[in-house]
């Protein structure tokens, strides 16, 4: 990580010749192509250079905002960013954890029936599903600072209401409610994303789902210690924590400079690349921040433009892939857990109980082996962390939806309690990095203008994929276990398919800020 602070050296050219400037064998390279190995040659764009402004524009040192970042490097400034944005993402992963804890206490407090019990998980999902779209075009007109800090104060006000829920209906709507704020949560991986070099992007952000296992883990031991004395209620207001310290902190959090650059103000963008280099303690780049040209921002149909189409297409599928997958594992490990014995249960038979309404809470067993299968969080990080710059993004992913259908393969044979638990462990471990995986690649294949929509409107189908699950997980699982678990299997086999033929492999590509760079050959070429 020490080579992530180390600034690359930035060669800055300045061309007084107008002819020699406008040359078409010139414009058609890139301008990393230009230059020699370890320098970054800038120029201003065409499309920013009025006829009047020639000269002065050509005979100025001018510097990009990847130039600025890359010159900064990893440093102090980062690590901040990163603590700020994972306790965003221990919130989000809390408020999503507690949904297969919750499940069974409800189950037996209000005598819910089974479709209730699932429509309370599912209720977060539509909220989430309709909000993130919507979280995301805000951030892209308004900042990204703005998204992430409403969506958090919308969710901490909704969690804390949620807990006083005198019954069924009213807890139904004040969770969807807090599903509509937890949409804005994948906001946080946008905006970090921005403020990286291009060496540190794939470490660093899949250094955020370190965050949400932590939250994870944290929200099983919470249950664990609160739900056997104070009941689910306390366990939905402490559960709030993470992002009451989130906006505690939220003054210091500074607003992307490439949304900054973007929208015209340069001013503001210049002022947080001067902090970022003071805290880091590197030197600023020398020169003028090029401006870019911006047709617009946040608009939905960017995303259909003939070279994004297929790209989004094929990466909501996986988006919906993960996250029904994800979701689906958490709920099976308590929905198996809660079967008793697994050979009855693999073998055909009706999981649920003669009685639809048997009540049957969480046991001290169930927590620890719900703990256990959490941790698995952790070792799949890890996997990811060393192939997702060494084969790619696209591999990474095709690599763990693959394997995580081989784990739930030994779930259909009659099995223990302990090789349960071993194959849930593996499952969830590849099935959590792939999901990372997914949050480094959008962000880096898609530009600044429209970048938190795209990520909004794959967090939406995300969300779709999560609020089918439960019914999946917890209803078809009583019908026939072989069926659900053929579902999940499936699913996985074609989203590790449907990664391998994304058309743009993103390892070691700058990112974008509109969608007017696609004409430069090397954003626009294909890394297969």
């Amino acid at each position: 990580m020490e080579n992530w602070g180390r600034p690359e050296r930035v060669t800055y050219k300045r061309w007084r010749n107008p002819e020699e400037r406008v040359d078409p064998s010139f414009v058609g390279q890139s301008d990393e192509a230009q230059c020699t190995d370890n320098e970054i040659c800038t120029i201003a764009a065409a499309l920013d250079i009025g006829v009047g402004n020639v000269k002065n524009t050509l005979d100025q040192e001018t510097f990009t905002v990847e130039d600025a970042l890359e010159a900064i490097g990893f440093g102090k400034f980062q690590w901040k960013m990163c603590f700020l944005s994972g306790l965003s993402w221990i919130g989000d992963a809390m408020e999503m954890m507690i949904l297969s804890i919750l499940a069974p206490e409800l189950h037996c407090e209000w005598g819910l029936p089974g479709y209730q019990v699932a429509l309370i998980t599912s209720v977060v999902f539509i909220g989430t599903g309709l909000s993130s779209p919507i979280w995301g075009n805000v951030s892209d007109k308004y900042g990204r600072r703005v998204g992430l800090i409403t969506c958090m104060c919308w969710t901490l006000y909704y969690g804390l209401l949620s807990a006083f829920a005198p019954v069924y209906g009213w807890l139904l709507v004040l969770r969807g409610l807090v599903g509509f704020g937890i949409g804005g949560a994948p906001q946080a991986v946008t905006m970090y994303s921005e403020f990286l070099p291009a060496k540190a992007r794939g470490i660093s952000i899949m250094m955020i789902g370190a965050f949400w296992a932590i939250g994870a883990v944290f929200e099983v031991l919470l249950a664990f210690w609160i739900m056997p004395t104070l009941g689910w209620r306390w366990l939905l207001g402490l559960s709030t924590l993470p992002v009451v310290i989130f906006l505690s902190f939220s003054f210091w959090l500074p607003e992307s400079p490439r949304f900054d650059v973007l929208t015209g103000n340069r001013e503001a963008a210049m002022a947080t690349f001067t902090r970022m280099a003071k805290e880091n303690g590197k030197a600023m780049p020398k020169g003028k921040l090029t401006d870019y040209k911006q047709i617009g921002r946040g608009r939905i149909k960017d995303l259909f433009s003939p070279q994004y189409w297929r790209t989004t297409l094929l990466l909501w599928f996986i988006w919906f892939s993960n996250a029904f997958s994800y979701y689906g594992i958490v709920l099976l490990t308590t929905e198996l857990f809660q079967a008793g014995d697994s050979c009855g249960s693999t073998q055909g038979a009706k999981v649920e109980p003669s009685c639809s309404l048997e009540c049957k809470l969480l046991t001290s067993a169930d927590y620890k082996d719900l703990l256990w299968t959490t941790l698995a969080e952790f070792p799949g990080l890890l996997v990811i962390l060393l192939v997702v710059d060494r084969i790619g993004r696209k591999k990474s992913m095709t690599l763990c939806f693959f394997m995580f259908s081989l784990c739930i393969l030994p779930l259909y044979a009659c099995i223990g309690r302990i090789a349960l638990t071993i194959f849930i462990f593996i499952a969830r471990a590849f099935i959590s990095g792939g999901y990372q995986v997914a949050f480094v690649y959008t962000p880096e294949v898609f530009p600044t203008e429209n970048r938190a929509l795209a990520m909004g409107t794959c967090s939406a189908m995300a969300r779709l994929g999560a609020l089918i699950t439960p019914f999946v997980a917890q209803v078809m699982l009583r019908k026939s276990v072989y069926l659900t678990l053929s579902m999940y299997c499936g699913c996985c086999l074609l989203a590790g398919i449907t990664a391998l033929i994304l058309p743009i492999e993103t390892l070691g590509r700058s990112l974008q800020e509109s969608n007017t760079e696609t004409k430069r050959p090397d954003i626009q070429t294909p890394q297969q």
